[in-house]
């Protein structure tokens, strides 16, 4: 294996700039132009479109009976069912998605009178969605309506089982369509709607969300259940990754600020474990975004019924007790993931093997969890930039396993390409599930390389850092900050904004923690404080570098402050210098603009002037105002390049 740079080894990609469109938003929104820039790169490039977005609730919604074409008929069967006392059964899944949902509408099923009981499959022994066993035992039971949640959509066998034994079905689900139905007597599935429709990009929670809320509404009983309804679809939404936008963004902005002051014993108990009920000036994503990975990890090594019963409860006691086990499930959690991620790249910096050569890297271990693994494996995903399969030994003679992708490789379509080698295989674009016997695995590992030459290319295995906008360190303020807020949630397809800087000097850096780098940035004048999580490998970085980041903030001694959380960094692309003239300190850069050569001058006070090679006429002015053209023939601008031209050249 070749020794790793002293940098990550990375691939920046820097949305094209629009600084004329983004000043003209900026007046008419009265925002920071970077904001506005950032607004343009998520396609919202009007004053509509960003009024909508930034404040969703002035989006007109739709009723979703008219987007849903089996809600109506799901309405009808689940209140016959509450009517008739018919026993309904929950079939949920094993993830916080499942977990949330099913907890969702035991609450309101409960609350709206019904007899309703739950099954989740086991995670290890039988895998993900219903199944003939849970349908015989509902059956044994009495009951008379069952209602997936979070899966069902591919279930045909067990749901023609069901429907054979005289059962009514209904499948709530969001995942991809099989090629035909199975036999339900209803199916709501996101994906089965228009494409334009704000529900669209739902998770199995929304399902559940919407149908409860509107089973709610036929018995006038929404007042009381709403909150809570709302705050277990926002724990849902984001513990699944689910898009944060549509319906998702206008319900889990709404449902965060409920949260902090949850009247549901579980959150509770689950904000005063995780430690966040003392903190001031806490963000409501802190918390949702700190609770989700403590109600995930319990699906991934744990039993689900603890969460339910955490969610569902009334009684504080149960609730302390069942987020106790949330607590001590995630720090197991966290402890595998180091220990798993470690063992994995030992294993594989000391293999034959060569993920560049190869363009993906399937590594198995035994003795690995698989409730694990795929956390593992978007790790190395971030550490060598290809699509990593990752898998562990169920017996001697099983492998199970989990993959990431990055952005030009489709995992499903992948596991399709090795479906005769499997014996189990499913995902999506970014992310799959497969298992296959032991002898396949050189086969495996042989057709899964012969994909990834046919998806990728030699410049696609680099880490990908998608950068919004260019920002000057004067610009990085609680101000800008505070803007920037105007875009949470953030999450999928809404994700933090990141900016660059060229050319920036680290004074001091220091390791601090498990393996992260503490540093101060300079550039001209202006000096910041910027942290790197688990890069420290690459300590210490150069003394100059152009650097991405994260703008966040920094409570110490009840001051506030902004702190860079840098993401990605590369050798400086362009010539900086500082010089002075007439006294005065200056600094110059010098860089390529779609092809042409342009020289940026600035003072302390911020103001760029911005000058093309071979053009008369340049830009003066601050880059967060409109800019004025100046004449650079004539002084005082001419003798002011000339000095800067000279300085770069020394």
């Amino acid at each position: 294996m070749s020794e790793r740079s002293n940098i990550p080894d990375q691939r920046w990609f820097i949305h094209p700039q629009q600084p004329d469109r983004a000043i003209q938003l900026a007046a008419e929104t009265h925002r920071s132009p970077l904001l506005t820039q950032i607004l343009i790169n998520r396609g919202f490039d009007t004053l509509e479109s960003i009024q909508e977005f930034l404040d969703p609730d002035r989006q007109e919604l739709p009723s979703p009976l008219e987007d849903f074409p089996d809600l109506a008929l799901s309405l009808e069967l689940l209140i016959n069912a509450i009517n008739d006392k018919t026993r309904i059964a929950i079939c949920g899944d094993y993830d916080a998605d499942g977990m949330t949902s099913t907890a969702l509408l035991l609450r309101a099923l409960r609350y709206l009178g019904a007899r309703v009981d739950y099954a989740i499959p086991s995670r290890m022994s039988e895998g993900y969605g219903i199944n003939r066993r849970i349908i015989e035992e509902f059956h044994e039971e009495g009951v008379g309506l069952i209602l997936t949640v979070d899966n069902g959509i591919a279930a045909h066998d067990p749901i023609a089982r069901a429907r054979e034994l005289g059962l009514t079905v209904i499948i709530t689900d969001h995942h991809d369509l099989p090629p035909t139905l199975p036999n339900a007597n209803a199916i709501l599935n996101p994906k089965l709607i228009s494409e334009s429709s704000p529900y669209r990009g739902m998770a199995g929670v929304g399902v559940a969300y919407v149908l409860a809320v509107c089973l709610a509404q036929s018995f006038g009983q929404t007042r009381d259940l709403q909150k809570s309804l709302l705050e277990l679809f926002t724990l849902g939404t984001i513990a699944d990754l689910a898009p944060l936008t549509g319906v998702n963004r206008r319900w889990v902005k709404r449902g965060l600020h409920l949260l902090p002051k949850s009247k549901m014993a579980g959150i509770q108990a689950l904000i005063q474990i995780a430690g966040l009920s003392n903190e001031k000036n806490l963000k409501p994503e802190a918390i949702g975004f700190r609770l989700g990975p403590r109600i995930n990890a319990i699906g991934r090594l744990s039993d689900p019924q603890i969460v339910i019963e955490l969610l569902i409860t009334d009684d504080d006691g149960v609730a302390l007790e069942r987020a106790m086990q949330c607590e001590q499930v995630n720090k197991q959690r966290q402890q595998l993931c180091e220990q798993i991620e470690k063992d994995a790249i030992e294993t594989y910096e000391n293999s034959s093997l060569n993920a560049k050569d190869d363009r993906v890297l399937l590594i198995v271990k035994k003795g690995w969890h698989h409730g694990v693994i795929g956390i593992v494996a978007s790790r190395l995903v971030e550490r060598y930039g290809v699509p990593v399969f990752i898998g562990t030994y169920e017996d001697d003679n099983h492998i199970r396993g989990s993959a990431r992708s990055i952005p030009e490789f489709n995992v499903f379509e992948a596991l399709e390409f090795c479906k005769d080698l499997m014996l189990k295989a499913g995902g999506h674009k970014a992310a799959g599930g497969f298992s296959f016997e032991a002898d396949r695995l050189d086969e495996i590992r042989a057709r899964l390389r012969t994909f990834a030459h046919r998806s990728l290319k030699p410049e696609h295995l680099k880490p990908l850092v998608t950068i919004d906008a260019q920002a000057d360190l004067s610009q990085l303020d609680l101000a800008l900050h505070a803007q920037l807020d105007a875009l949470h949630p953030c999450g999928m397809d809404n994700p933090d904004p990141v900016f660059w800087t060229p050319n920036v000097c680290i004074d001091e850096q220091r390791r601090i923690g498990k393996g992260h780098i503490k540093f101060v940035l300079r550039s001209g004048n202006q000096k910041i404080n910027a942290i790197a999580w688990r890069w420290g490998e690459y300590f210490p970085l150069p003394s100059t570098l152009d650097i991405a980041y994260r703008l966040k903030s920094n409570e110490w001694n009840n001051e506030v402050s902004v702190q860079l959380e840098v993401i990605g960094v590369r050798s400086p692309q362009v010539q900086q210098t500082e010089f002075l003239f007439s006294d005065r300190p200056y600094t110059c850069t010098l860089l390529e603009q779609r092809g042409t050569q342009e020289l940026r001058i600035r003072n302390t006070k911020g103001e760029t002037l911005i000058i093309q090679k071979g053009q008369r006429i340049g830009t003066l002015g601050k880059s967060n105002q409109a800019m004025k053209e100046v004449d650079v023939s004539q002084a005082p601008f001419y003798d002011l390049v000339k000095a800067a031209v000279n300085a770069l050249q020394v």
